[in-house]
């Protein structure tokens, strides 16, 4: 499948990012995240949004952090 690209603005992660990410993962196994400058440009920041999103999607997910890129995979399994 392609693969999706959203992005991550000033207002950080919120319901309407996430449901827009759930939107997304309907159609694709992978969607990569880009966290614009306005959101924050610090390594710390960039992770503690990578876990929000896992902690919020769930048990399926998995998240690598590349840069100012987040991206996640979607499994068919649970990971541990």
């Amino acid at each position: 499948m392609a693969l999706a690209e959203i992005q991550i603005g000033k207002n950080g992660v919120t319901e309407n990012f996430l449901s827009t990410l759930k939107d997304n993962f309907k159609n694709h196994d992978t969607v990569k995240v880009s966290v614009l400058k306005s959101a924050g440009h610090e390594k710390s920041q960039i992770k503690e949004m990578s876990e929000q999103i896992l902690e919020s999607l769930g048990k399926n997910y998995t998240a690598r952090v590349i840069g100012f890129k987040i991206a996640l995979k979607k499994w068919r399994k649970p990971m541990r």
